[in-house]
């Protein structure tokens, strides 16, 4: 079996190459009888796939609270990478180690390491572990990080579980309109017509969306394609992530959801990251990299030129409405008292129990709502139908 390996020669060059084993281990110690240091040995056949696993979320928290103990129990950076990576069964992740330990173990920095893999690991988590490689207490800031990655996924799942309900049910309201035009309505149209009545307005209108459905079905299909490649696309775009970001942020009930979601998610940043010693601009700045909303993330980019002409944070955000009056008073306090960054860190966990609030809140009016909706389409549908019905038995009665 064909095995991809990493290993340094005696002069202390890396070395890659591919070799044939029975195993990972008699590959090893073949190269170890030759004279090379073992980085990593991995299938050759795992690596060469097109389709290489993802390493998600979670497995990064994993990953960075076993450095963090790791490190505080006095075990070295290259040596608790080692032992993870022997451990981890993603072999994407398992590369990605082993890259890793072979910077460190080269001399470089931690954090450089780590800028190389941006989609794993992103510039928060790089900008924290630079901070804690000038003050030498990686292992804290490590236990930091990972608090800090596993409030942002629960944030974002208890927002997606709250949304879930909503969309399946609207899912299953476009489903059965559908079922009842293509498939029930057709089945009365004939009756309808050897009667030779007049229909009802309702039914009319009913009966010629039913024919649109099902004669002009492809352009239909044509006409979701081109609106969801749109939706995509148009995200992408500056005016269309515009558009979707000011609908987030406006819409009547899920709108203060997202904005107490946004500013939970800025503020929870910025106090990390003050907390942890990064720079105040280079916390700003990353405050609005995380908002994930176009007006929020123009909001502290002002907030980042107000502090940079050397005027307070609260100064620039009390000209924006997107920010609560006593948020803003609040840091007000802070910025006045020199304890800014423990005021930010109670103001994340206060709003980190308002959107708790607020989706439970959320989930219990958009259940109704929905049902509603719901009734509303499959009973015009029915009462659509129900009418003639009515008409033929008074006329035969």
């Amino acid at each position: 079996m064909p095995y991809q390996y990493r290993a340094r020669d005696a002069r202390g060059n890396l070395i890659e190459g591919q070799l044939e084993a029975s195993s990972a281990e008699a590959a090893g110690q073949q190269l170890r009888q030759d004279g090379f240091q073992v980085l990593d040995i991995n299938d050759a056949e795992d690596n060469a796939s097109l389709f290489p696993r993802r390493v998600g979320k979670q497995e990064i928290i994993y990953l960075t609270s076993q450095l963090a103990i790791m490190s505080e129990t006095g075990i070295n950076l290259s040596t608790a990478l080692n032992g993870i990576s022997q451990q981890e069964d993603n072999p994407t992740l398992r590369k990605v180690l082993t890259d890793l330990r072979a910077s460190v173990e080269s001399g470089e920095d931690f954090s450089t390491a780590l800028a190389r893999y941006p989609k794993l690991f992103d510039k928060t988590y790089v900008s924290l572990v630079r901070a804690s490689e000038a003050t030498g207490k990686l292992g804290e800031m490590l236990e930091a990080i990972a608090t800090y990655l596993r409030k942002e996924l629960e944030s974002r799942g208890k927002v997606r579980a709250a949304l879930a309900y909503p969309s399946v049910m609207l899912a299953m309201a476009i489903a059965v309109t559908i079922f009842l035009l293509t498939f029930v309505l057709p089945k009365f149209t004939p009756l309808f017509n050897s009667r030779g009545m007049r229909l009802p307005t309702p039914t009319l209108i009913m009966m010629a969306l039913s024919h649109y459905l099902i004669d002009y079905w492809f352009l239909w299909m044509i006409g979701a394609g081109t609106a969801i490649v749109g939706f995509f696309w148009g995200r992408r775009t500056r005016p269309g992530r515009k558009m979707l970001d000011w609908v987030k942020i406006s819409l009547p009930i899920i709108g203060p959801m997202c904005r107490k979601v946004t500013i939970s998610r800025s503020i929870r940043t910025l106090g990390t990251m003050i907390t942890s010693g990064v720079p105040m601009l280079e916390a700003i700045q990353l405050s609005s990299d995380v908002a994930g909303n176009y007006y929020y993330e123009q909001l502290w980019q002002d907030v980042l030129a107000a502090v940079t002409s050397g005027n307070q944070i609260c100064t620039a955000l009390a000209r924006n409405a997107l920010f609560p009056k006593m948020l803003v008073q609040m840091i007000s306090s802070g910025e006045e008292t020199g304890k800014l960054d423990l005021v930010l860190m109670k103001v994340s966990n206060y709003y980190d129990r308002e959107v708790e609030t607020s989706l439970k809140a959320v989930t219990s009016l958009i259940e109704p709502i929905m049902i509603t909706i719901m009734g509303v389409v499959v009973g015009g549908i029915g009462m659509a139908l129900m009418l003639p019905i009515f008409s033929l038995s008074k006329a035969v009665g």
